[in-house]
């Protein structure tokens, strides 16, 4: 019989929240709105900085696909 107060040994189990993936599909970056530019002409525009984000991002994407062959993001490439 057990003491009082003692507990049984726990299994180390992983919660599916925690793993983590070495090599995890990029994700896009988030769009600005329209009411983000303030209309001076800034070099860079936030939407020119979004552009060159958008654009390493579909790089990565492409590259992580040809890591990946047989998995397909769930929504469509940006």
């Amino acid at each position: 019989m057990a003491a009082l107060g003692a507990r049984a040994p726990r299994r180390a189990t992983m919660s599916p929240m925690l793993r983590t993936d070495p090599d995890p599909m990029p994700q896009p970056p988030a769009q600005p709105d329209l009411n983000d530019c303030c209309g001076s002409g800034c070099n860079p525009c936030v939407f020119d900085l979004y552009d060159a984000a958008l654009e390493r991002y579909r790089e990565a994407l492409r590259a992580w696909r040809e890591r990946h062959p047989g998995e397909e993001p769930d929504a469509p490439a940006g």
